[in-house]
This record gives C-alpha cells, structure tokens and sequence, in this order.
C-alpha cells in the first residue's frame, strides 16, 4: 500500500502493508523453524492429507484411511505422514499393527498466525 507525501508515492510499513503473522523481523533461528514448517506444507498430498485428518472423526487417521482418498500407494503416503510428524503438525501413535494419526491444532495454529 502507498500512500503520497509531498507529491511523492511512499510504501507503507507494518501491518497495513503486510497483515500477515509476523509482525516484525525475526533472527535467523525462528526463520529457519518457520521455513521448515511451510516446507513441511507446501505439498499438495500433505495439504489433501491434513484436511482429511482434520475432517476424521476426532481429527485422527490411520493410512488405510487415507491411501484411496489421494489417490497414492501406501509407502507414498507413510512418506508424506512422515514429514508431517517430523514438523510438529501430526503426531502418531503404534496401536498393535495400526499407526494412528492425530493432528496438532497447536502446530497448526501457529501456521495461521503466519498467513493472517
């Protein structure tokens, strides 16, 4: 957003320019946390994959339930729930022969509070 000063057209800082979760400059770390986290959901799959959990009976999957909802084998989707424990935003649990998913609304409350 610009706004004019003295006839010349000056960008605005903060908010009103960029109304998104990061509110002012981070360090390096938390750049890096963040980063992992977006990369962790910049994937179409996992995107498919954590509304489907989100929308499970308790927000919670195993992936039996999720192989014929996106359409890929079982080692590609144990991949991709993979990556997704490793960020933060599902957790597992071993229950006999099953893995049993779970998303974080934690986690993923941090994600919105980015893209506000």
């Amino acid at each position: 957003m610009a706004q004019s000063i003295s006839g010349k057209q000056v960008r605005q800082r903060g908010p009103a320019c960029c109304p998104s979760g990061i509110g002012k400059p981070i360090d390096r770390k938390s750049a890096e946390a963040l980063a992992e986290l977006l990369r962790a959901v910049a994937d179409p799959t996992r995107l498919q994959l954590i509304s489907l959990i989100r929308d499970s009976d308790q927000c919670t999957a195993c992936v039996g339930d999720l192989t014929e909802a996106v359409g890929l084998s079982q080692p590609t989707v144990s991949h991709h729930l993979r990556v997704l424990v490793e960020a933060g935003i599902l957790s597992k649990e071993k229950d006999g022969y099953w893995t049993w998913y779970t998303l974080q609304m934690d986690r993923l409350g941090e994600l919105a509070a980015v893209l506000r």
